[in-house]
């Protein structure tokens, strides 16, 4: 078995690329959930379903999120309650666009979770009906929420940061409510413990894989099997080729460079990944206590996800 530590587009990709590589069948994916949301009374889980579209061959190949020929007529229909929204309410809110096909996941996912399935059920329904093979489970079934405390605003919850805001503003902290009570999904522990190689994914660290390795059990087994988990980095060259986790590592006091990375990683990984263009880095990154592997990782298309696939699972001894 291969594990992945997972969250949004950049673990996605990467395993669009392992599974060209390996039986998907062989794949496991654990996906953060503290970005999950509810938005219009539905349960949201956007790193779920990115990777899910994604390995589905239907996301959008653009956006990398979301679904190829979506359409926005529900959103376009709702905007004219704006006008007439109480100040205060959350209703009819359009910041953040949910297609026509998009919704069914969500609709579901609601459906299902009211009727008392806890989310590992609801997400293994929601893969087989969209064919995968690979397993994905969510790092817990209870409620863990991103809460990010931004300069002069106080604290607003991920989803508000990432889309409303586009992440542009200065942050000063990240706390996940609700995470010293949560426990790891059914099986979790178990794809650490069995699996040949781990993998953290070119993911935001703060944000993405942080909530996975803030879940104590979690953690626990990662440290355990440090010689077999391999880490990619999420920076080139001093930035994030999406999103915003270099400058979160930076206003959060980390070094936003494949350095700051293998920072966060070392007591959890024992090998790091970095591009080509970090080459020079290598001997500070092993001076943090991590082998330091230069190959190119940047995933233009599936022949170099497939290519950083390959010289990611040759990282480890077999």
């Amino acid at each position: 078995m291969i594990t992945v530590l997972a969250g949004g587009v950049g673990a996605a990709r990467l395993l669009a690329g392992l599974v060209q590589v390996v039986d998907p069948a062989e794949l496991t994916a654990v996906v953060n959930t503290g970005d999950d949301v509810v938005l219009h009374g539905l349960h949201i889980s956007p790193d779920l379903d990115t990777i899910t579209y994604t390995l589905a061959g239907a996301v959008n190949p653009e956006t990398g999120w979301g679904l190829r020929g979506e359409t926005w007529q529900a959103m376009g229909a709702l905007a004219r309650f704006e006008a007439v929204r109480p100040p205060g309410s959350g209703a009819a809110a359009t910041w953040f666009s949910l297609g026509d096909q998009d919704l069914a996941t969500h609709l579901y996912r609601t459906h299902r979770l009211r009727e008392g399935a806890p989310l590992s059920t609801v997400t293994a329904e929601v893969t087989a009906a969209w064919g995968l093979e690979v397993r994905l489970l969510p790092m817990t079934d209870d409620r863990v929420e991103t809460r990010v405390e931004v300069a002069g605003e106080g604290e607003v919850g991920f989803q508000e940061y990432f889309v409303q805001r586009r992440h542009a503003v200065p942050v000063t902290s990240v706390r996940l409510d609700g995470i010293d009570t949560a426990v790891p999904a059914p099986g979790v522990l178990a794809a650490v413990d069995d699996a040949r190689v781990v993998v953290i994914a070119p993911s935001n660290p703060i944000v993405s894989i942080g909530p996975l390795l803030a879940l104590a059990p979690l953690r626990a087994r990662l440290e355990a099997a440090r010689d077999r988990v391999v880490a990619v980095s999420p920076i080139v060259a001093g930035r994030a080729l999406k999103g915003p986790a270099d400058r979160l590592m930076a206003e959060l006091g980390h070094e936003p460079s494949v350095v700051g990375v293998a920072r966060i990683y070392a007591p959890v990984a024992s090998v790091l990944v970095v591009d080509t263009s970090d080459a020079e880095l290598a001997p500070a990154v092993e001076a943090e206590g991590l082998r330091c592997l230069v190959t190119p990782t940047v995933m233009h298309g599936p022949a170099e996800a497939a290519a950083l696939g390959r010289t990611v699972l040759g990282a480890v001894p077999a």
